[in-house]
């Protein structure tokens, strides 16, 4: 239950209350999402703080798994709230200077929990999983549902929002990060900023989405080309090497390898072309609650992977104002291999 895990990081916090607002920290412990609450965990239990807009579905949700659920003070400040303590466990990297300051200057000592988090969050257990899966079949479905609607003279903006569409449509309450539509030498920017550039024939296309179910995020890129007017030998070339990176992290990462070590196989794979310096960002990222958890599969990455966390293998290769490829999935590691959350086909496509 959601509030064993808030009793394990107060056990392991070294003070005399752990205190959260954040909203994506405050969901994982307690499951319940609000634009408003605190959660206080001390020795006599765990408490729920929020106003009167989710009062009456935080009690709902919350009293019967063992929250004491109070509505919070109109015009208190969290430090009179906190007054019986003198040591706060409080993520210090996500918490305001202001705040920070408030707090000391009362006599409040702070401890910093956020790596306690950070860890917890890292592994998910089997709801969680089953969570974000269920994230990745919206995603899928959505995809292959598109395929059917793309139209030449599409903007990038009409695609992205049909397809956000679609996920909605396939149980998704929302994006997990604002769609990328790419179209032609759009996509050589990884992060390219969607417009209302219009769709031609031959063009390549680059979509980066994923949704949110229960909490929960997915991620997905595919590449793919509207109508193949022959002067895109190159660009399947490329496309060939990412594909072949993708599976060959697949096939080689896991359980007890660091994220560095991860990163490599892809990176010493477009080394042996002379390609690995158009991969220009890291080959993943861990995900869940949020869209970007830790740990990362970077170079500079050393925290070592385990069952149970779920990140990306996004490989991409990018030529400046020519071209871009990145064919990406959400994955876990389950009984040490690599394991796909996000199934939808990862040939080349074209239209």
């Amino acid at each position: 239950m959601v509030i064993d895990r808030v009793k394990k990081l107060f056990d392991d916090c070294g003070a005399d209350a752990l205190v959260v607002r954040e909203d994506d920290l405050r969901f994982y412990l307690t499951g319940f999402s609000s634009s408003f609450g605190v959660v206080v965990a001390d020795d006599e239990g765990v408490s729920f703080y929020t106003d009167s807009r989710y009062l009456e579905a935080a009690e709902k949700c919350l009293t019967p798994l063992g929250f004491k659920v109070l509505e919070y003070p109109r015009g208190i400040k969290l430090t009179s709230l906190l007054s019986k303590y003198k040591k706060l466990a409080m993520p210090l990297g996500r918490i305001t200077a202001s705040d920070y300051l408030a707090l000391t200057e009362c006599g409040y000592a702070i401890v910093d929990s956020l790596s306690l988090f950070e860890r917890a969050m890292a592994v998910k257990d089997e709801g969680e999983i089953k969570s974000i899966k269920k994230a990745c079949v919206a995603t899928d479905r959505a995809y292959e549902e598109l395929l059917g609607e793309i139209k030449e003279g599409m903007t990038e903006n009409e695609v992205a929002a049909l397809l956000e569409y679609l996920m909605r449509k396939h149980g998704a309450s929302g994006t997990s990060f604002s769609t990328i539509c790419a179209f032609g030498a759009n996509a050589s920017v990884p992060h390219h900023e969607t417009g209302n550039i219009k769709l031609k024939f031959g063009d390549p296309i680059l979509l980066d989405f994923g949704c949110k179910v229960d909490g929960y995020c997915s991620d997905c890129t595919r590449t793919l080309l509207f109508g193949d007017d022959g002067r895109h030998g190159e660009f399947k070339d490329i496309y060939a090497k990412v594909l072949d990176a993708h599976f060959l992290v697949k096939e080689k990462f896991a359980a007890g390898m660091s994220g560095k070590q991860g990163d490599a196989i892809a990176r010493d794979y477009f080394a042996k072309f002379g390609l690995d310096k158009y991969f220009t960002h890291a080959l993943g990222h861990s995900l869940g609650i949020n869209i970007h958890e830790s740990p990362s599969l970077s170079p500079s990455c050393e925290s070592i992977f385990t069952d149970g966390m779920v990140f990306s293998d996004e490989p991409g290769l990018y030529i400046a104002g020519k071209l871009g490829v990145r064919i990406e999935d959400t994955v876990t590691l389950k009984e040490g291999k690599v394991v796909s959350l996000t199934d939808s086909d990862k040939n080349l496509y074209i239209i």
